[in-house]
Order: C-alpha cells, then structure tokens, then sequence
C-alpha cells in the first residue's frame, strides 16, 4: 500500500481491492451522484470495475484518485486525488483534473478543502505540473466553493453530458500556489 499524503487528519493512499464496500457506499448513494450524472451504482461489481479502471490508471500515467483514509478510525471517507484526462473535455485534452467525493455522512466537515488542497500542493511541488484543472456542476455549490477556496479561477461555463459545468484553472504562478509551496 502506498500513501501519497498525509494531511493533519488523513491519509491519501492508492485505491485498493479492499475499498469496494467503502466505494459502494459512496457510489450508490443517489444525494452523492446529485452533480454527477444521476448515475449511482447498483451492485458491487460495479464497483470492483471501478477500482480495476483506477489501479489502471496508476500504471498507464502514473496517478490516479486515492483513497481517504481517516487517521483515528482507518474508515474510507471518499476519494481525492489527480485524473490525466486523455478524452477531449471542454475542448481540452491530456490535461489534469484535481477531484474528490465524500460519503455523505462526511460532509460540512472541511474534509474536502483539507483533501483538495494537500493535493494541489502535491501536483506542484512533487510532480511539478505547471497547471491543473477542475470542473463541477454549476450548482454544486459545495464543489465550486471549495475550489475557489484553494486559489482555483472560475475560467468558464460549459457543457458536459447536457448539464451546465463550471470550469477552472490554476497555474504554478499563482501567487496563491507560490504562498503554499514556501
């Protein structure tokens, strides 16, 4: 198992076999697929598919979602982490896309603003990207306010799948991404 970050109150590890039952709460459950889709999961093969796509990912690109794992419990909050995106996306393509998605019961806590952001600081100062991007539904209000919380600039609206999603970007530059990398 390998960790990727540790913030004050999580561990951000690969993606194991072991997380179906954490993952399949998280993806059946209709609130949290409110913004994503409307598409929750069914079954737990389903989720073993998933989780299959993922570790795939960290062999062809070497990154990936990961878990969150809390410190105190080693409970499966959710999920955090980077994406390369090599399908066109908003008229981008080969792109990384910061993420996260909590179990319901784990929301309101700060968690996702802790997540998302220790994996800003990782994209830049581990793998020295010079840009990331995000993109939510625009009303999700909880996503789009965390990512304005840790520095991202609201670029444009678009489309995705038919519903209306605000895209982000944030660049190495940033006087925020400076502040944080000292």
């Amino acid at each position: 198992m390998k960790i990727f970050i540790e913030t004050e109150r999580f561990f951000l590890r690969e993606i194991l076999p072991t997380d179906v039952d954490g993952l399949f709460e998280l993806d059946s459950d209709a609130d949290v697929h409110r913004y994503l889709g409307n598409k929750p999961v069914e079954n737990k093969n389903q989720i073993i598919d998933v989780i299959s796509f993922i570790r795939q990912q960290y062999i062809d690109n070497g990154i990936g979602r990961w878990a969150i794992i809390d410190k105190e419990t080693n409970g499966f909050i959710g999920w955090a982490g980077l994406k390369l995106i090599t399908e066109e996306t908003n008229n981008h393509i080969d792109f990384y896309d910061l993420g996260y998605r909590l179990i319901k019961k784990y929301w309101n806590k700060g968690i996702g603003t802790e997540v998302a952001l220790a994996t800003l600081k990782y994209a830049f100062n581990k793998l020295n990207l010079t840009e990331l991007y995000a993109m939510a539904d625009c009303d999700n209000v909880g996503s789009n306010k965390i990512l304005k919380k840790i520095g991202f600039d609201f670029i444009e609206t678009f489309n995705l799948d038919g519903t209306p999603h605000n895209w982000y970007k944030i660049e190495r530059e940033n006087k925020y991404v400076q502040k944080m990398m000292i």
